[in-house]
């Protein structure tokens, strides 16, 4: 399998994707339908129409999605990391590359927060001790350049101990649990930044981990710790983590599957939020908790996204492993939060509402027109299997820029600065 990045695709694939955009923008509607139908008047499914590489990875661009990644975690974290990182300059490389196991949940949610500045390090899968092809292919196609505040190291494993290939500076952080890991990663960061961070992420690891994937793009946004906790007692190293830090902000996703002891100690040690700070029947799936974390902000902390503006990044509730591999898109380029799709043809009616909130609009008068407006754009992570090529092109509708007639305080205002 061999991995390209979008501007290396074979010529054959560019007539078939300039005719999918056309296809797919054709019949864009702007209604609050939240099923991405096809098959046209026969109501039979849409045919494959996604150009599919040799290395399984997709790329199918809209006006205002782009889709990367393929089949699988490990394609998909290969492909985010090769979309940011092309390596074909000196300023596309990364410093240094994350490697962490595609079977370790709690490493992954741990790793996730390297992802963010200034060390802005993209996250490849291994496969128990070995790295995938794609994998490793990915790492030396983006030939990472070395952290200099980390002795150079290009690579850097999470508990994991991966064979890399040589010639490559690595640095391990190993540990015999996930809290452990978390600590290490903690370490890291401060020494990145110079300074020890004052907020930290815990995330309930019981229950679907479905709820937890916002955790990992927000971390990475914000450059903080994320610590997984289970059911019980708070674990030392975490509790140790947290009073080293000296009574920090703490933000708590999915909460509802940590005990009262552990939510007592957290707030012990320091100043702890819910997110979302009110649970409900929404809040409580999938795509509802990832539109509250979307939606949270907490001074300078958090998205705050509620205004049209934005990059957004759009997964399957069901690929848990694409949170951390797509935590990159939310620490870099448009610094998109991650929003979840339950099925690969249907899009909640919460998440429409919540899309058609921020959508981007403009007027009839010159001071409102499109090309001064401001503009959204959705990463889409995975094949057809993860989000269908339907439900692509109902999201590129609901990101497009549109005209909406102008209130009568908006004609006001116009007509006071004339």
């Amino acid at each position: 399998m061999r991995f390209r990045p979008p501007s290396t695709r074979p010529a054959r694939f560019l007539p078939l994707l300039a005719v999918l955009a056309v296809l797919l923008l054709a019949g864009c509607g702007k209604g609050g339908e939240t099923t991405a139908h096809g098959g046209g008047g026969s109501g039979g499914p849409v045919p494959s129409l996604a150009p599919v590489a040799e290395e399984g990875a997709v790329t199918v661009t809209t006006r205002n999605t782009t889709r990367v990644g393929g089949a699988d975690p490990v394609v998909d974290a290969a492909a985010v990391a090769r979309v940011v990182y092309p390596g074909l300059t000196g300023t596309s490389r990364p410093q240094a590359v994350v490697v962490v196991d595609r079977h370790d949940w709690p490493a992954a949610l741990a790793a996730s927060p390297l992802a963010g500045a200034p060390l802005n390090a993209p996250i490849l899968y291994a496969e128990g001790g070995s790295l995938p092809q794609i994998s490793r292919e990915a790492l030396e196609a983006m030939h990472p350049t070395g952290a200099a505040a980390l002795g150079g190291a290009q690579v850097i494993r999470v508990g994991t101990q991966a064979a890399i290939p040589t010639g490559y500076v690595a640095r391990t952080l190993a540990h015999s649990d996930a809290a452990g890991i978390a600590g290490e990663v903690e370490k890291v960061l401060s020494t990145v930044a110079g300074a020890p961070p004052k907020q930290a992420i815990v995330v309930g690891l019981g229950g679907a981990r479905s709820l937890q994937m916002p955790a990992p793009g927000l971390a990475a946004m914000s450059a903080v710790p994320l610590l997984g906790v289970g059911g019980g007692e708070l674990p030392a190293a975490t509790e140790g983590l947290l009073r080293s830090m000296h009574r920090p902000a703490i933000y708590v996703v999915n909460a509802a599957k940590l005990s009262p002891a552990a939510l007592g100690a957290l707030a012990r040690l320091g100043r702890v939020t819910r997110i979302p700070e009110k649970e409900g029947t929404v809040a409580t799936t999938p795509s509802g908790s990832s539109i509250a974390a979307a939606r949270f902000t907490d001074g300078t902390f958090g998205w705050g996204i509620k205004e049209p503006g934005h990059g957004l990044v759009f997964a399957r509730s069901s690929r848990p492993f694409d949170a951390p591999a797509a935590a990159l898109l939310s620490a870099t380029g448009d610094y998109g939060p991650l929003l979840l799709l339950e099925t690969a043809t249907t899009i909640p009616q919460p998440l429409v509402t919540y899309l058609s909130d921020i959508q981007p609009a403009y007027t009839s008068a010159p001071e409102f027109s499109p090309v001064r407006g401001v503009y959204n754009h959705g990463w889409l992570i995975g094949d057809e299997a993860a989000i269908a090529l339907s439900t692509q092109a109902q999201l590129d509708s609901l990101l497009e820029i549109s005209p909406r007639k102008q209130g009568a305080a908006e004609e006001a205002a116009v007509l006071q600065s004339e």
